[in-house]
């Protein structure tokens, strides 16, 4: 059985979400306590936690805040997430990204298998078909491209203006290229690798600090965006208090870092701080042309649910068919040998007997193999089910 577990932005705001990471895990490693987990892939971004399971069998998961789907819900809304349908900003491109990184993860820590192999790869295909076919993406939309879409709408435009990125990663960057015609004066930090911070700069055209130096440029900064993979605060009223009060009121502080990079408390110095929540309001100019191209991603997502859904009943009934033909083999082998054993025939006599023996249980295991294929093709779970209690080995 495939189980998702999540928690979003649509079911809670950034602080709730920083607050259940740990009862989420909590609640896997009792699902691991309880039944055995087969394969295992946690996708982590900045404003979704999901943790998705292959288990041994069915288990009833405790009512809980978090979003907790099974089998085909579980597996359309992972092609739903590939296609940027599920995201904050429809259509944004990063989440894809996202998603082959977490495959990536799984796999280097071994812990995907062969069944979320298949659905995480199909969710990958799902999510590039539909890229390339429909205007879902019109515009190269982001988290980034709507972060500077959020500055613009509260500070006006951004030309000329410094801004001081906190954080050369994933979001960083993203940032960066939304930032690229802006024309605007740009610092970055890296709070981990300087080197990526010089790279980061370079595409900017601007210029690359060390971590340590940040303090002594904030002066000049008005605007500033973190997002950094920090597990505490960076930025806090303490840090930022010596810079003039004039300054300060007209500083804007965008934190796109989950957990949070910049401590509330910065709002005590006038300044303007907004998060993740706000990019929900963001005015968003062609949603409703990408909500006419979801459509067309719908179908083709549907179209691919069915073609998923058909190759994970083939999957599931491979270990059945396998044993199916190594079981009538071995048996007829076994009464072939007792048979020769007893007579004294000629090798050719010896070969028609072998194909003889081989014909018949071919044909014996012919209609069974074809009802289970059926069965497969049709999602007769009942029947499957049936046949693997009847024909697998359960030592």
């Amino acid at each position: 059985m495939l189980l998702n577990m999540r928690i979003d932005y649509k079911i809670a705001d950034i602080q709730t979400m920083e607050e259940s990471y740990t009862k989420l895990d909590e609640l896997n490693q009792k699902i691991h306590e309880k039944i055995n987990i087969l394969e295992e892939v946690t996708l982590k971004t900045c404003n979704r936690y999901e943790i998705y399971l292959i288990l041994e069998k069915d288990i009833d998961i405790p009512s809980t805040n978090f979003i907790v789907e099974k089998d085909d819900n579980a597996i359309n809304h992972l092609l739903r997430l590939s296609s940027g349908l599920e995201s904050m900003i429809m259509g944004e491109d990063q989440i894809l990204g996202q998603i082959k990184t977490a495959r990536k993860n799984a796999i280097k820590n071994n812990t995907i298998g062969p069944k979320l192999e298949k659905v995480f790869t199909k969710a990958i295909h799902v999510g590039q078909s539909i890229r390339k076919n429909t205007h879902i993406n019109e515009g190269g939309v982001s988290i980034g491209s709507g972060a500077v879409e959020l500055l613009e709408e509260k500070y006006g435009s951004l030309k000329g203006k410094n801004v001081l990125i906190v954080g050369a990663g994933e979001m960083g960057t993203v940032v960066s290229k939304a930032l690229l015609e802006k024309e605007t004066n740009a610092i970055v930090v890296a709070n981990r690798t300087y080197d990526k911070a010089m790279q980061l700069a370079h595409e900017l055209d601007g210029i690359a600090i060390r971590f340590d130096l940040m303090d002594e440029n904030l002066h000049k900064i008005d605007v500033l965006i973190s997002a950094t993979g920090a597990p505490h605060t960076l930025i806090n009223k303490k840090r930022m208090e010596f810079l003039p009060a004039e300054h300060l009121e007209n500083m804007v502080l965008l934190d796109l870092a989950n957990p949070r990079d910049i401590d509330d408390d910065v709002r005590e110095l006038k300044v303007k701080l907004y998060n993740i929540d706000d990019l929900r309001y963001v005015t968003d100019k062609n949603k409703k042309k990408r909500e006419e191209e979801a459509v067309k991603a719908e179908a083709i997502i549907e179209d691919e649910t069915i073609l998923l859904k058909k190759a994970l009943k083939q999957m599931e009934i491979s270990p059945i068919l396998s044993n199916i033909n190594i079981n009538a083999d071995k048996i007829r082998r076994q009464e072939l040998e007792k048979t020769l054993h007893m007579t004294n025939l000629s090798p050719k006599d010896e070969k028609t007997i072998e194909m003889l023996t081989k014909s018949i249980t071919d044909k014996l295991m012919f209609d069974i193999i074809k009802n289970l294929k059926q069965a497969a093709s049709q999602n007769d779970d009942e029947t499957i089910r049936c046949a693997k209690k009847l024909l697998l080995n359960n030592d």
